[in-house]
């Protein structure tokens, strides 16, 4: 550390013109250390966001952080960007100024390890619980702010970096299993010996395990105990014992207290997780992976480390599971499973369009996780015969491969340059706001905003910088599977004659799974007899026949052959015509294997695919896994569509062709997992959107041409509810409210057939309405819902504007301003729209009584969970802890802060939270867990819409759609997910009761 003496001598000899002019000894002090990219520069406003974030402090400290700030300038620069840019590093250092001159003063690594020896003092003398979480919580805040800063300002590189962040996790969890451990032995729960944590060990995972920890992390850990070894008392057993000691483990580390949290635990690596308790015996764990381990199990435990409790204990159990982990002979098998996992994130690897905007640079394409899966996927292969492989640590792990000759060392160059820049991004990413989220921002001025925390003046030059890498990772991942044995290779003859069944096929077929091999042969002999219009062609037959073993095992890999072979049978029954699918399919294996998700989990799907074999020509577009079409793009094709329509009914038809088209080409992006449910559902109101005004205009148009106009006549269709919030799915019908006004002075429309006022409107609106609705030979559009407007059911179907503002003044309940927090202008005059956003903003906004308004929604969750029920888990919207919660919750905080807090007022309650979150009325974790809880439920709920008409029941669903269902959830398997999502909805349902704090008083729940 520096002494302040010397710091003292530096300043009254001038100091340095500028810190660049300084040479730095290693072990200086971090303000000495600090550097920012060359020619970086203070805006005002960044200077601004500085002097605001340090005025508060008392002068015995903003005085010396100011003189310090003159004598190294870099300091100043990388203060200045943390002001304005991480809203959650600028609260630690406004919290607590005393604490960043120490930090700035000191040597950023003796100051860490200091920190974490006094913690671990602190703790150990120490019988007080909430004296322990305070000395936790206060070594994590200071270890997040130092490592911070020496990251931005280049004193860490990424190494020390993550190892800093390592080493905290590491300490924190430790001292608590200690201080717990002496808790047993005074409670006599152990004997004394227990209290060195005996027979209990704590196994890091992940990037925790191999000291690679990121700046906002979750740590997975896995809890084992030895009933042999741990010194339990008389009468005591170990298993409740320490799944309580477990359980409070994870609440002295990850509960949220003033002084912050340590880090959020994740438990869910352990062995079937949806079904086991949260520490589990060693016997048992070992009796899992001899059993039914999977290989993304055995990547996880390459990087496994004990870190607490018995050490010893972690070691040996690690020892014992190396030969699951670590295959003897060359395990080219891992190769296959390996790049299914990734396969199950992204369909195909051929499709390489990347988006900057909310691009998740962990998941994505291109991302971390990729140079992750190189270098474990080779490790797996070869580290049974080559310990030297067995390293926890990425970059090692490529150097080493490169070393032996598995890569070469330009592979290895570009990699680990775009990991130290991905995992930069990541950590920028976390430092905003301490979330932990990997994906950046969708919003263009929030994304050059980032770009300018990252050091770019201009957002290109970071999006040309990030896409470079993505695209360099992406490109040696997708060249590392090049030779690997395809996953569709059957090992047997599949022959299939067209006079008989062939033996040794039935039994090919059995073996990959068929329960009825002889049906099924059937059908596959049915089809290359051409049997089927589309299959009549000798040459889609021959192309057929050299396509049926990869489609045979694709279906079969959904863990349902026969249903899905059924399935592909209806599929090539209704085909028109083939004659540019089969080659498509022949040539294109990756298609093949999408075609066999559709049909095995999605029929409905499969069905529209066979009506309309065109789309397959969208599907093998490189850039059909790109960007969405944007709304002007998706109005401008519609309107092309309709252009030609010969008369009303052909209109309507072709609507409804484009409407199923579009349907089919976003349905196949979430099945592939390339958009996930926020652009899923926005993409779905998009087009519902698009529709709506087309044949609203449509409509008026011919209504005109009979009725005439109307003096003054405006009409404007409210979305409400998912169309409304832009979390439609696949089945969602249309909420809408539509409004008028008109000169009542001249009340009667001037046309042929003339009507009246108010009788205008509703013969308008029905006709919008049938247009939505109304059956044609082309099918359904949408099911339309009018019961939001006022008086419901028995009111009139459309309402003037100055009767709806006055109803919602005066006579709406509750439950209808919630409801109103969803609303959206889909189409109306820009004069008109304004004026209805004016009417719904301004209810919206109106002064409320917190606590009765919160009192009001409690009673009405209540209620809705007496009529619907809330104990079925997979129930997502009306489960207790599901989206009704979460929406619940951004509705009362519009409701009630809305006013006071304008920019919280959004139709989308995912933004809701967010900006709730960033106003500081919820807590950050609290706004964490709901946003990534309703990601994570919207994107599971795009899925099951999408795949099944009926309730979702885990115990008779297919594999498929269980592990699409993992894969949505972004998680291992279907087990993991599950013992997620459960846990997930449990915290929610937690933060619902914390955050509707005041009781709820029996009232009639008006306005």
């Amino acid at each position: 550390m520096v002494r302040k003496a010397e710091r003292h001598s530096v300043l009254q000899s001038g100091g340095p013109g500028t810190s660049a002019e300084q040479p730095t000894p290693p072990g200086g002090s971090l303000a000495a250390r600090l550097r920012l990219e060359k020619g970086a520069r203070i805006p005002a406003k960044m200077s601004a966001a500085l002097a605001d974030l340090l005025e508060p402090a008392p002068p015995v400290v903003r005085e010396p952080l100011e003189t310090l700030m003159a004598t190294y300038p870099e300091a100043r620069r990388v203060l200045a960007r943390v002001a304005l840019h991480s809203p959650f590093l600028s609260e630690l250092i406004r919290q607590d100024p005393a604490r960043l001159l120490h930090i700035l003063d000191s040597d950023p690594a003796v100051a860490l390890a200091e920190a974490r020896a006094r913690a671990v003092e602190t703790v150990a003398a120490s019988e007080d619980e909430a004296e322990v979480m305070v000395a936790l919580r206060r070594l994590r805040a200071q270890s997040a702010l130092t490592i911070a800063l020496a990251d931005i300002g280049d004193v860490f590189d990424l190494t020390t970096v993550t190892a800093e962040l390592t080493d905290t996790a590491d300490t924190a969890i430790a001292a608590a299993t200690s201080f717990l451990f002496r808790e047993a032995v005074g409670a006599r729960k152990l004997k004394a010996e227990g209290a060195q944590g005996r027979g209990y060990t704590i196994l890091a995972m992940g990037k925790h395990g191999a000291r690679e920890l990121n700046y906002s992390s979750d740590v997975d850990l896995i809890v084992l105990y030895d009933p042999d070894l741990a010194p339990l008392r008389a009468d005591v057993e170990a298993a409740p014992l320490f799944v309580r000691m477990t359980q409070k483990l994870v609440r002295l580390i990850q509960e949220r207290t003033a002084d912050g949290y340590v880090a959020r635990v994740d438990l869910r690596l352990r062995p079937d997780p949806a079904s086991t308790p949260v520490a589990v015996s060693v016997d048992a764990a070992l009796d899992y992976y001899e059993r039914e381990g999977a290989t993304w199990e055995r990547a996880a435990y390459i990087k496994a480390r004990p870190i607490a409790g018995d050490i010893a204990l972690g070691e040996a159990f690690l020892k014992q599971l190396s030969p699951f982990v670590w295959r003897r002979s060359l395990d080219y098998a891992a190769v296959a499973d390996v790049h299914a996992m990734k396969q199950d994130i992204h369909a195909f690897r051929g499709h390489g369009a990347i988006a900057v905007e909310g691009h998740n640079v962990k998941l994505g394409r291109g991302g971390i996780r990729e140079i992750e899966f190189f270098a474990q996927t080779q490790q797996l292969i070869a580290g049974g015969r080559d310990p030297d492989l067995r390293t926890p640590r990425t970059l090692e792990a490529l150097a080493l491969l490169a070393r032996t000759g598995w890569i070469g060392e330009e592979a290895r160059a570009e990699l680990d340059e775009a990991y130290h820049f991905l995992r930069r991004v990541e950590h920028r990413l976390q430092m905003v706001a301490d979330a932990q989220t990997h994906s950046l921002p969708e919003d263009e001025a929030a994304l050059a905003d980032f770009a300018r925390f990252m050091g770019y003046a201009k957002l290109s030059a970071f999006a040309d910088a990030l896409t470079a890498r993505l695209s360099t990772v992406q490109d040696h991942y997708s060249k590392l599977f090049e030779d690997a044995p395809p996953r569709a290779a059957v090992e047997g003859r599949l022959d299939f004659p067209p006079d008989k069944d062939d033996r040794e096929t039935l039994a090919t077929l059995h073996k990959l799974g068929y329960a009825e091999p002889l049906a099924a042969s059937a059908l596959v002999r049915g089809w290359l007899a051409g049997d089927y219009r589309a299959l009549r062609l000798e040459p889609v037959r021959a192309e057929l026949a050299a396509i049926v073993p990869l489609l045979l095992d694709s279906l079969a890999r959904g863990g349902a052959p026969d249903a899905a072979l059924i399935a592909a049978d209806r599929f090539f029954q209704e085909l028109p015509t083939a004659v540019r699918l089969m080659p498509a399919l022949m040539h294109n294996p990756d298609l093949v294997r999408l075609l066999a998700t559709i049909l095995g989990t999605a029929p409905r799907l499969g069905e529209m695919l066979a009506h309309r074999p065109s789309l397959v020509d969208a599907l093998l577009d490189p850039s059909f896994f790109g960007a969405l079409p944007d709304e002007a793009a998706l109005a401008e094709r519609l309107d092309r569509e309709l252009e030609f329509a010969e008369g009303e009914e052909d209109l309507l038809d072709r609507a409804r062709r484009f409407r199923q088209e579009q349907h089919v080409l976003i349905g196949v992006r979430i099945l592939s997992g390339t958009l996930p449910a926020a652009r899923a559902g926005e993409a779905f109101a998009r087009l519902a959107d698009v529709l709506i005004r087309a044949l609203e205009r449509a409509v008026e148009t011919r209504f005109r041409e009979a009725h005439g106009r109307l003096p003054g006549a405006e009409i404007a269709v409210l979305a409400m509810g998912k169309l409304g919030g832009r979390e439609m799915t696949a089945g969602s019908d249309l909420d809408l409210i539509v409004l008028y006004d008109f000169d009542e002075d001249h009340p009667e429309s001037e046309g042929p057939r003339r009507l009246h006022g108010a009788q205008y409107f509703a013969r308008l609106t029905q006709r919008i309405v049938s247009a939505l609705t109304t059956p044609t030979n082309a099918g359904q559009l949408y099911e339309v819902d009018l019961r939001l407007r006022p008086s419901g059911r028995s009111g009139p179907v459309a309402t003037s504007l100055p009767r709806f503002e006055v109803y919602q003044a005066e006579e709406a309940w509750v439950w209808e301003h919630m409801a109103l927090t969803r609303a959206r202008v889909v189409c109306a005059s820009p004069a008109f729209r304004a004026r209805v956003k004016a009417v719904i903003t301004e209810v919206l906004c109106r002064e409320r009584e917190p606590g009765r308004l919160a009192a009001d929604i409690r009673d009405m969750r209540s209620a809705i969970a007496d009529e619907k029920g809330d104990g079925e888990r997979w129930d997502l919207k009306y489960a207790r802890g599901g989206l009704v919660d979460i929406e619940f919750i951004a509705q009362y905080l519009v409701l009630a802060h809305g006013r006071s807090h304008p920019t919280i007022v959004d139709t989308s309650t995912l933004k809701v939270i967010a900006q709730a979150t960033q106003a500081g009325l919820i807590d950050a974790q609290d706004g964490q867990l709901l946003a990534d809880t309703g990601k994570l439920m919207h994107d599971l709920t795009q899925v099951l819409r999408l795949c099944i008409t009926e309730p979702f029941k885990p115990e008779t669903a297919s594999p498929a759609l269980r592990r699409l269902l993992a894969r949505a959830g972004a998680m291992p398997d279907f087990s993991t997910l599950e013992a997620h999502l459960f846990e997930a909805q449990n915290a929610v349902r937690a933060a619902f009761e914390r955050i509707l704090t005041q009781e709820p008083t029996r009232r009639r729940r008006r306005a």
